[in-house]
């Protein structure tokens, strides 16, 4: 099914009013950028350990910049798999006294009630989901919306923002730490594969993508 045919099917036509800037800046879609850390590779038998959200503002000049952090360390649903070396990549420590995860459900529906919040207030009519090899935090997050039967999922089921392929482009870095770093961005190596850092980093490489391209004449004023 082709993005146009999606549109079509599922989401309706757009007023005639004029539209928010962010909803004119990308056809209509809100970009939130979500981490997933994970107990493997496998989206349908693995854990979801750790997800977070950042969902993305304009200001009045038309600049992107992160807004909201959402951030849960979730409990892995009944018979997931969580393998060792995953544990040992992250650094996750399931039995910390102070991890105070929550369930698959209570984290999502936190995260996409704040999603909806942002796309009231952008004029958005769907969130497209922002990640560092993006087919892998939204494999994720849709077996997850799969396991729960959740009927309100903001995201676009099979659409993304690919942060990889975006700073390839723009800094020949396709590592988010050597990206962010090509772009100026602070990075630290001992918080990495936590989501929220990530997450939070993400972010700001995509904003400054986003903006960027703008600067250099790639995305006309509103004014114009």
């Amino acid at each position: 099914m082709s993005d146009d045919h999606y549109d079509d099917e599922h989401e309706g036509g757009h007023g005639g009013g004029p539209r928010h800037p962010m909803a004119e800046r990308f056809r209509g879609y809100l970009p939130v950028v979500i981490d997933v850390e994970t107990g493997g590779f496998n989206s349908a038998t693995d854990a979801l350990l750790e997800i977070a959200a950042v969902t993305i503002g304009m200001d009045e000049r038309g600049f992107v910049f992160p807004e909201h952090t959402y951030f849960h360390r979730v409990e892995p649903f009944e018979g997931a798999n969580i393998e060792a070396a995953a544990l040992e990549f992250t650094g996750i420590k399931l039995d910390h006294p102070l991890r105070m995860a929550v369930s698959e459900e209570t984290a999502l529906t936190d995260i996409f009630r704040g999603v909806r919040k942002a796309l009231k207030a952008n004029g958005c009519k769907r969130a497209i989901l922002v990640g560092h090899n993006s087919s892998f935090d939204l494999g994720f997050l849709n077996a997850a919306v799969a396991r729960l039967d959740m009927k309100r999922n903001p995201f676009h089921p099979f659409s993304s923002f690919d942060t990889a392929t975006l700073a390839g482009l723009a800094y020949g870095q396709t590592v988010l730490a050597k990206a962010c770093q090509a772009a100026d961005i602070d990075f630290d190596g001992r918080e990495a594969h936590s989501a929220r850092y990530d997450t939070e980093k993400t972010a700001e490489l995509f904003c400054g993508i986003v903006n960027s391209w703008k600067q250099m004449g790639g995305w006309k004023d509103f004014n114009d």
